[in-house]
């Protein structure tokens, strides 16, 4: 399925849900919450409606529906009734829990594991006329380090403090959606995008700017790791993107997609079976579902729905006691 068409399909905004093969409620509903519209998780929000939609033989329409991204994912299924799915790394569900930033004040635990994502891959981008090389030649430039406000930002600020180049840069705050046009206009050298890979925004920005994608050193990627135990090592393969002639190493962060304790049991249950059912057809649309595999489950860092759990259950899949 191309992108355009995927795009067009979410902007259409599916509604509706009646019959579940499982046995769900006959008015149920449920929404998918992503991120940006020119992000790689928008896509594969927009797979997992058509997903649904084809597997149910059109009985359930899911509603897409874009957002700044995980922050506010994860904000919103503390409020949003009934059957809410939403994508974000496990490191901010633990944050909610605890009330720490960026949720200072609101502690809460309402997220229940369904199923493992795609990887974010983090991405360090500049203009192919910026004479940047590699991470330490941002020294002095101006770069924008992830939308304000989000994930992206602050996992970008975490890597350049632990590598200690924060000080050394001319760092520009701006909303995710100015990144990528600074970079064509000249306003700024580069800019930090999360998104597991190829990222359809990045994609579009290479066929029209002349840019690079930075890689990592391994004392680099180690460091990062170091930091934060969850990451781990990204190969972006050459020719992803437009001018990409070299493999680009960097890392990745753990994404995982979840319910609410609000989301109905049988609900829960179909979207997690067609899941794993259907993530070969989906990798056959876009190769990043490749990466996914049940024994990254551990990783989720919020208990399974009841739902889900009946599911893997079923399957006689060995269930890490922290997912129980």
């Amino acid at each position: 399925m191309q992108l355009r068409k995927l795009l067009a399909a979410g902007v259409g905004a599916l509604a509706g849900l009646s019959l579940l093969a499982g046995g769900a409620s006959a008015d149920s509903r449920i929404t998918l919450k992503s991120a940006k519209s020119t992000s790689s998780y928008y896509v594969m929000m927009v797979q997992l409606a058509e997903m649904l939609k084809d597997a149910s033989g059109g009985d359930i329409l899911p509603t897409v529906e874009e957002s700044q991204g995980s922050v506010q994912n994860v904000k919103e299924s503390k409020v949003r009734p009934g059957n809410f799915f939403f994508t974000t790394p496990p490191s901010l569900l633990a944050a909610a829990r605890e009330g720490r930033t960026p949720f200072e004040g609101e502690s809460f635990d309402t997220a229940r594991t369904l199923f493992v994502m795609p990887f974010v891959t983090i991405h360090f981008v500049v203009r192919e006329d910026a004479g940047v090389a590699t991470l330490g030649d941002l020294t002095g430039k101006q770069f924008i380090a992830g939308g304000k406000g989000s994930f992206c930002e602050r996992r970008a600020k975490s890597i350049l403090d632990a590598l200690e180049l924060t000080d050394k840069i001319d760092l520009v705050d701006v909303e995710l959606d100015a990144a990528a046009p600074a970079v064509r206009n000249a306003k700024v050298d580069g800019f930090v995008t999360c998104s597991s890979h190829p990222t359809p925004g990045l994609v579009e920005l290479a066929t029209t700017t002349p840019v690079e994608v930075l890689s990592l050193t391994e004392e680099e990627r180690q460091t990062i790791v170091e930091l934060d135990p969850l990451s781990g090592p990204v190969t972006i393969a050459a020719g992803t993107y437009k001018g990409q002639e070299q493999a680009v190493a960097t890392v990745g962060v753990p994404v995982g997609g979840y319910g609410t304790v609000g989301m109905d049991e049988e609900v829960a249950y179909f979207l997690t079976k067609t899941f794993w059912e259907w993530k070969d057809r989906l990798a056959g649309e876009n190769p990043w579902w490749n990466g996914v595999t049940v024994d990254l489950l551990s990783q989720m860092g919020a208990p399974l729905h009841p739902g889900a759990r009946r599911y893997y259950e079923e399957q006689g899949i060995e269930l890490p006691d922290a997912l129980l």
